[in-house]
């Protein structure tokens, strides 16, 4: 287990468990509930991610480094085989997780889940258009994620920034920035806009919920993914910004699918 991990989960005071098998409980069992936590891990090649070094490379060839990664994500929904399900939708319903700040990196769910085996679990990256309002965070650290009105408004989806080296050697910025895209007309006016989020099916998700137990789960982001899977991502031709250009934001949207992956699950 990397050290990075035993220290911040040491730090966590509230009880963990991964539960594989069904107990005997009594009582309906509509009032039968256990809880649902994520800690998020981010990780270069499965290695645990080392900021504002210039030692990694992706697929395009770029060298480049990672200063912060910043995102949301939100709609965490558990699934049965018989097609019911159930969706975290309590007031911290989306999630801002940053690289810069350990209190972020896990997330007790408040909801309640209801006893049961479910088969997987989903979530969506970044704020479905339908939630993602301009103002709704109005405090630091989440507040200052905000898109521009004129872009779309709402919320960045992902800040990921860092510096990459062009073919000249020379060590350029970039902001790879997701969100609402825009549509543009010959005369450079915006015509419409392209809502970026996207769902996250995650394999091997499955888990049983006992009675006053919490499933833990480390969501893994594998931040070279972003640039390397279905489609090479090459800085030297998509430029350092990203946020005004819907060609690169729906490439990173595609790639977005590989990123994550249920890294490891705890147990007792």
């Amino acid at each position: 287990m990397r050290i990075k991990l035993l220290v911040i989960l040491s730090l966590i005071i509230i009880p963990v468990f991964f539960i594989s098998s069904c107990e005997k409980t009594d009582g309906p069992e509509e009032l039968q509930a256990g809880k649902l936590l994520f800690y998020f891990d981010h990780v270069m090649n499965d290695e645990v991610i080392r900021l504002d070094t210039m030692m990694y490379s992706n697929a395009a060839g770029n060298p480049y480094l990672v200063n912060e990664i910043q995102y949301f994500i939100s709609d965490v929904t558990l699934y049965k085989n018989d097609g019911s399900h159930v969706t975290i939708d309590d007031w911290k319903a989306i999630w801002y997780v940053d690289t810069d700040l350990p209190d972020t990196q896990y997330w007790q769910m408040k909801d309640p889940i209801p006893v049961g085996t479910y088969d997987s679990i989903t979530f969506r990256f970044g704020i479905s258009e339908e939630k993602n309002k301009s103002l709704m965070f109005v405090n630091p650290p989440e507040s200052n994620m905000f898109w521009p009105e004129y872009l779309g408004g709402g919320y960045h989806y992902m800040k990921l920034n860092g510096k990459w080296k062009d073919t000249a050697d020379e060590i350029r910025p970039f902001n790879f920035h997701m969100g609402i895209g825009q549509i543009y007309d010959a005369n450079d006016s915006i015509t419409g806009f392209v809502h970026n989020d996207f769902v996250v099916h995650l394999e091997n998700s499955g888990c049983t919920i006992q009675k006053d137990k919490t499933a833990a789960f480390v969501l893994t982001m594998e931040v070279n993914e972003w640039f390397e899977n279905p489609h090479v991502f090459d800085f030297n031709y998509w430029g350092g910004d990203i946020m005004q250009n819907q060609d690169a934001m729906g490439t990173a949207k595609e790639n977005g699918h590989n990123v994550f992956s249920i890294h490891r699950m705890l147990e007792e």
